[in-house]
């Protein structure tokens, strides 16, 4: 991660992403407020960001934009309850940040196949990285 801007705009679109079923559950908050903490941004700034809604910066590196999905998918799962918004709205966002649909859909399986929903990160990079050969 390169800037302090990028790390906001992350975080903004999890935001996002956590409010897409109307409503913030705490452990959606949680996971926001550790991924805010793994990135060095205070708790301050992060509060900030559930008041300001703005655009979300593109992100330009492809292992990013990967690691990206993946907290999405891990904060889609942490409230153990899928909505079918959330559904269409991974997929869409994915598709926006140029990732391999089927790549997307397999690491989405595995995590619901999991039974921690996660996935190491080699086997993470793999199914991305299959479809580049």
């Amino acid at each position: 991660m390169e800037t302090t801007q990028e790390k906001i705009s992350l975080l903004k679109e999890m935001i996002a992403f956590a409010l897409i079923d109307g409503e913030l559950h705490d452990r959606e908050y949680d996971f926001i407020e550790i991924v805010a903490y793994e990135l060095g941004v205070d708790k301050e700034t992060l509060h900030k960001l559930y008041e300001n809604k703005s655009e979300v910066s593109v992100i330009k590196d492809e292992l990013n934009r990967i690691c990206q999905f993946y907290r999405l998918a891990l904060l889609m799962r942490s409230d153990d309850v899928l909505h079918e918004r959330e559904r269409v709205k991974i997929n869409e966002i994915g598709i926006n940040m140029g990732l391999d649909p089927y790549a997307m859909k397999r690491v989405l399986r595995l995590i619901e196949d999991s039974p921690n929903h996660m996935v190491d990160g080699e086997t993470l990079i793999r199914l991305f990285s299959e479809q580049l050969n």
